[in-house]
């Protein structure tokens, strides 16, 4: 594996999730697998297969780039970019048969112009604002209008419509929504037809059911994280995040530790070093507030984190070694910390932990209970990944 800091990948756990939102969403439901940022930092190539294989209808993305990166190892899943390209990169979609997010009918008539050139159709959905205020038509009957002339474009199937509630409050979902639906009824009205209407993702498909139409995105729970405000559904955490302690040393009371001695020893203390660090994904603003887990026991993050090492105090673990396991992430078995909980101690979301997890720091996959392979992104040669099965 050539390091000893890694994340491990459940693709069991991932399989009981996909398998469990579909019980939950019912079988007249797609689910679009969010895997962008490389599957929040679990590897989208790695899991595609997963997903798709349990219950997945297509693979949702924010980028071509993303999307690219799925479409040459899978010639035939359906993949969806949620976010913007750019106009000069378009050929791409359509010669790599994806489906594009569009919110502008001159986007729109330059997909149709390069469809036509290829003898192609272009499939597109549209993005409608109401209420996010990120991208999208703005919620007005101008909108509409546009959006019916889109459909006019011969060369251009209208496959569906989007949007992404705020999650600002139950009235204020509720507002969205009905403000979805009155758009899709009017543009429906006009003789135009729309084969998926989404607007949940993760939290709203199991908050808001009734709001699920015919297609979820879900992101956050195909890997096991949990936000819910009212319902609840069964899911295994997917990733942990392990090392191992390389180095040891004594300290005297006094004696300071990392950059600026931002942390000194109140006693004669035990150090450990840990090679893992904010180059890795883990965040700076840990220092002082993350901890890490040994031999069962918890040990505090001191002193300022560096880019490819930390120092934890392990004065209060008994037996402590170089070359101990260090669990960094767990599912909060054996006291370790689960992502929840280390969001909480950095401030931030469940999502923004896993999906900052860099490709420095190689994945292993778990299959039915064992190893199935190692990935290392890191390599010679330009843009290359090994792959090592056992």
């Amino acid at each position: 594996m050539l390091r000893d800091t890694y994340v491990e990948i459940n693709l069991d756990h991932m399989a009981y999730n996909i398998r469990k939102i579909r019980q939950f969403v019912g079988e007249n439901v797609a689910i679009a697998a969010v895997v962008k940022a490389n599957g929040y930092g679990h590897g989208a190539v790695e899991i595609a297969k997963t997903i798709m294989e349990n219950g997945g209808d297509c693979l949702a993305v924010a980028t071509l780039t993303e999307a690219l990166e799925l479409r040459n190892v899978y010639p035939e899943y359906k993949i969806f970019i949620m976010g913007y390209t750019p106009d000069e990169y378009l050929e791409y979609v359509i010669d790599n048969n994806i489906t594009q997010c569009i919110f502008s009918i001159e986007q729109a008539r330059i997909l149709n112009d390069l469809s036509k050139l290829k003898d192609k159709k272009a499939v597109v959905h549209i993005k409608y604002d109401t209420g996010f205020n990120r991208l999208g038509y703005r919620d007005c009957q101008e909108s509409i209008d546009e959006i019916i002339e889109i459909f006019k474009l011969e060369n251009i199937i209208v496959e569906g419509i989007f949007s992404h509630f705020a999650l600002a409050g139950d009235e204020a979902n509720k507002k969205q929504f009905n403000d979805f639906m009155n758009a899709i009824d009017k543009i429906e009205k006009s003789g135009n037809k729309l084969k998926y209407k989404h607007i949940c993702d993760s939290i709203s498909a199991i908050d808001y059911p009734e709001f699920n139409l015919n297609m979820i995105r879900p992101g956050a729970i195909l890997y096991g994280l949990k936000s819910f405000r009212k319902n609840d559904i069964d899911l295994k955490q997917v990733l942990t995040f392990k090392s191992k302690i390389y180095y040891i040393k004594k300290i005297k009371k006094g004696e300071g530790v990392s950059y600026n001695y931002k942390w000194k020893a109140h006693r004669n203390s035990i150090i450990g070093t840990i090679p893992f660090g904010y180059a890795d994904g883990y965040p700076r603003n840990m220092a002082g507030v993350g901890m890490v887990t040994i031999n069962g026991h918890r040990a505090p993050i001191i002193g300022v984190i560096c880019m490819d090492q930390c120092m934890v105090d392990v004065t209060d673990i008994p037996f402590v070694k170089e070359g101990d396991h260090v669990v960094i992430y767990g599912d909060g078995s054996n006291n370790t910390l689960d992502i929840q909980e280390v969001s909480k101690l950095g401030d931030t979301n469940k999502n923004e932990i896993i999906s900052r997890i860099t490709r420095r720091t190689p994945r292993v996959y778990i299959k039915n209970n064992k190893i199935d392979k190692i990935l290392n992104y890191l390599c010679e040669g330009e843009n290359e990944s090994v792959e090592y099965k056992r």
